[in-house]
C-alpha cells in the first residue's frame, strides 16, 4: 500500500489514464478519487460512469452533449471514472474509442478531454483472447496499470482501518466510539473478507449503531468461517437479538439458516454484478425461486420483484 501510494503520488499530475485492477471493495473508487483530487484539474468535476448498467451504446449519450451540437470535444477537463470497465458491451466499447485517442483528437471531432479512470474486477486481458474486450481499448484506457490488493493480503492493516472507521462512523452518528474485544479483533484479523473493505466498513457502521459487538459479528460468524481454525476464532455470538427471552432451537436455527441464506446470495450477487439469471443459475435454483428468495430476504425492492415476478416465464 506505500508504493502504491508513492506511485499515485508520481502519476496524479499528469493526465496518462489509468487502470486500476482489484476484487470488489478493495477502494477502487476512493483511488480513483484521490488520484483526482491530486491532479492538476481538482477543482473541475469527477464524473463516475457505471458501465455494468450500461444499454447498447447509451454511453454515447452519457458523454457526448457535444456529440449532437458538434463541439469540440467533449469534458471539462476534470476526471472521468469508468466503474467496471470490463463490463462494457461491444457497442459501447466501440463507442468509447471514438471518444479516445492518442494525440488528442478523435474522429468528427468528438474526443474526452477528462482525465481518463478506469476500474476492473475481471482479468482484461483474458477478456481480449477470448474475443470480449477490444485490444485497442484496452492500451488506451491502460497508460498505468495499478492492482489494488485483497483485504486479506493485507491483513494487518484490518486494526488502521477498523480505527478510521470507528472514528468516521461515531462522528456520522453521534455515537460513542465503541470498543472491541481483544477476541473479537482476533477474529476480525483472520476473517477472509470476501467483500473487502466494504464488508469490513458495513461491520464498523452496524457496531456503532447498534453498540453490541455480538450482534455487529452475527453476519460475519454465520456468513463465514469455512474451516475448523476460523470457527474456533469465532466470538460467541448471541443469535437472539433479547438474551433475557426464552426461544426454541428451532426457531435460532431458522433465523440463522436465513442469515447464511441471505449472504450466499449476496455474495453470488456481487460476483455476478446483480445479474440475477446469472446468480439462480449459479445457486441452482430457477429464476423464480430467486425473486422470490430476494422478496422474502428484503434485499431488493418488493414492488420491482413482484412485477418482475409476474413478467417472468411459467
Amino acid at each position: 500500500m506505500r508504493a502504491l501510494e508513492r506511485v499515485i503520488a508520481d502519476i496524479a499530475p499528469t493526465d496518462v489514464p489509468i487502470l486500476l485492477v482489484g476484487e470488489s471493495g478493495t477502494g477502487k473508487e476512493v483511488v480513483a478519487l484521490e488520484v483526482h483530487r491530486r491532479s492538476r484539474n481538482c477543482n473541475e468535476p469527477f464524473v463516475k460512469c457505471n458501465c455494468a448498467g450500461l444499454v447498447p451504446e447509451s454511453l454515447k449519450v452519457h458523454l457526448g452533449n457535444g456529440w449532437s451540437t458538434g463541439r469540440e470535444g467533449v469534458g471539462g477537463s476534470g476526471t472521468t471514472f469508468f466503474d467496471d470497465i470490463g463490463r462494457l458491451d461491444a457497442a459501447n466499447q466501440n463507442v468509447l474509442l471514438q471518444f479516445l485517442s492518442d494525440n488528442g483528437s478523435a474522429p468528427h471531432g468528438y474526443c474526452l478531454r477528462d482525465r481518463v479512470i478506469s476500474s476492473t474486477t475481471c482479468n482484461l486481458e483474458e477478456e481480449m483472447r477470448a474475443g470480449r474486450f477490444r485490444e485497442e481499448l484496452y492500451y488506451r484506457i491502460n497508460g498505468v496499470c495499478l492492482r489494488l490488493p485483497s483485504l486479506r493480503q493485507r491483513q494487518d492493516d484490518v486494526p488502521l482501518l477498523l480505527e478510521h472507521f470507528l472514528r468516521k462512523y461515531a462522528s456520522t452518528f453521534e455515537r460513542p466510539r465503541p470498543r472491541i474485544s481483544s477476541r473479537a479483533m482476533e477474529f476480525l484479523q483472520h476473517h477472509s473478507w470476501p467483500g473487502n473493505i466494504r464488508e469490513l466498513e458495513n461491520f464498523v457502521r452496524k457496531f456503532v449503531i447498534l453498540g453490541d459487538e455480538e450482534l455487529a459479528l452475527s453476519d460475519l460468524v454465520l456468513g463465514s468461517a469455512p474451516n475448523a481454525t476460523e470457527r474456533r476464532r469465532a466470538p460467541a455470538v448471541a443469535v437472539n437479538d433479547h438474551p433475557n427471552k426464552a426461544r426454541s432451537l428451532k426457531a435460532a436455527a431458522r433465523e440463522a439458516s436465513r442469515n447464511v441464506e441471505r449472504e450466499l446470495i449476496l455474495d453470488s450477487l456481487e460476483r455476478t454484478h446483480w445479474n440475477r439469471k446469472r446468480t439462480a443459475r449459479e445457486l441452482q435454483i430457477s429464476y423464480k425461486a430467486l425473486l422470490y428468495k430476494l422478496k422474502q430476504l428484503d434485499i431488493d425492492g418488493a414492488a420491482d420483484l413482484e412485477q418482475e415476478s409476474a413478467e417472468a416465464p411459467r
